[in-house]
């Protein structure tokens, strides 16, 4: 009897040792941090007083819930993709409510529709969280983890977690370009201007050193002068824009050398340049090569190409996304998001610099 009563005792107390471990929260698995623009947003703006959003039909038709989710985006956009890829939940925008305990550990997504990289871009938009506040937030989730797994455990978490920001497209199309003489035109001619927004961009990837993040993807900016949006306001022909080509063509190689440069001073490969111009080049110069029929028209919204105005229920709707490289008037869609996440993982030099995602993975799971 004696023994049988030790054996249970024994029994109850390794299952209830299994359960707590089960239950406690281990930071395991590589956090995921998203920061930048719509590119990125998976809802942030949903929770905030804005135009900048997406929470309404026909946005999220094809994702998993066939409901709107606050991503600019038919489906998946790229933060998505790059966790499915990486065999992760998705990150939840850090303003859901549900983004609590455990759920931390997973990482979080800071961006938000309409900002830049300077904090005068996308002032129509109202309430945003400029990329200032995304880093804030960022030290706020740090010491909200801190109260999970302790401050030694969540600095590791935030050194070891991938890191992707997405910024600089907005600070053309909406504050350089806004308007004809806006105010940041006049005061300066577009190569100072590229200057200042790299000299602007260098700071806030140091700060985001100085928080903790040792693998940062940056994105270049698109070809924003093929966007269905422009080609609708600026191209007579289908032609690209002109301008905001030449802006693509001198911000772009640009960030790479400030990219370079500041890995040089740190003494390591914190940051890893995404040349996403050329990444939708590929598909915007040679669509049918990619299974799509045009990417000039986007999928939703209305006017020359549907490039005019937001997508909504009452926009032009194509009924196959897989066949248009851009969703709206800006974003593209989930299956030109998964070509570009494909080179983010896969792509030679010409596409990462200074190595691929895969590579990344590859070198950070042997240390």
């Amino acid at each position: 009897m004696g023994c049988s009563f030790s054996f249970s005792a024994l029994w109850i107390a390794f299952s209830l040792v299994l359960a707590l471990s089960a239950s406690a929260p281990r930071a395991d698995a590589r956090a995921f941090f998203v920061f930048g623009d719509s590119l990125v947003d998976n809802g942030n703006n949903n929770y905030l007083a804005t135009s900048a959003r997406a929470d309404s039909p026909p946005y999220g038709i094809d994702y998993p819930t066939h409901r709107p989710t606050g991503r600019f985006s038919n489906g998946l956009n790229i933060p998505d993709i790059i966790s499915e890829r990486m065999g992760m939940e998705p990150t939840r925008a850090y303003l859901d409510p549900l983004l609590s305990g455990n759920n931390l550990l997973v990482g979080a997504n800071f961006a938000s529709a309409g900002v830049g990289i300077l904090n005068d871009t996308g002032f129509q938009f109202l309430n945003i969280i400029r990329i200032g506040k995304q880093l804030e937030y960022f030290q706020q989730y740090q010491t909200r983890v801190s109260g999970l797994i302790g401050p030694a455990e969540t600095q590791r978490l935030v050194n070891e977690a991938l890191v992707l920001i997405t910024l600089g497209g907005n600070d053309f199309v909406n504050n350089y370009y806004l308007v004809p003489f806006s105010a940041r035109s006049r005061q300066f001619s577009l190569p100072d201007y590229v200057r200042y927004l790299i000299s602007e961009y260098r700071k806030v990837l140091m700060r985001l050193y100085e928080l903790g993040a040792r693998r940062v993807l940056v994105t270049g900016t698109g070809p924003m002068g093929c966007v269905p949006a422009e080609l609708a306001q600026r191209s007579r022909t289908g032609e690209c824009a002109v301008e905001l080509q030449r802006a693509s063509s001198l911000f772009n190689p640009q960030l790479v050398q400030m990219l370079n440069g500041l890995n040089s001073e740190i003494g390591s490969d914190v940051f890893i340049g995404a040349n996403t111009v050329q990444m939708t080049s590929d598909f915007i110069t040679n669509p049918q090569a990619y299974g799509f029929v045009t990417s000039k028209i986007a999928c939703c919204g209305q006017g020359p190409y549907n490039g005019v105005g937001l997508c909504t229920v009452l926009s032009n709707l194509c009924p196959n996304r897989d066949l248009y490289a851009f969703w709206d008037a800006f974003h593209p869609s989930e299956k030109a998001n998964r070509i570009i996440v494909q080179q983010i993982l896969t792509g030679d030099n010409k596409y990462m610099n200074p190595m691929n995602l895969s590579t990344i993975l590859a070198l950070d799971s042997r240390n």
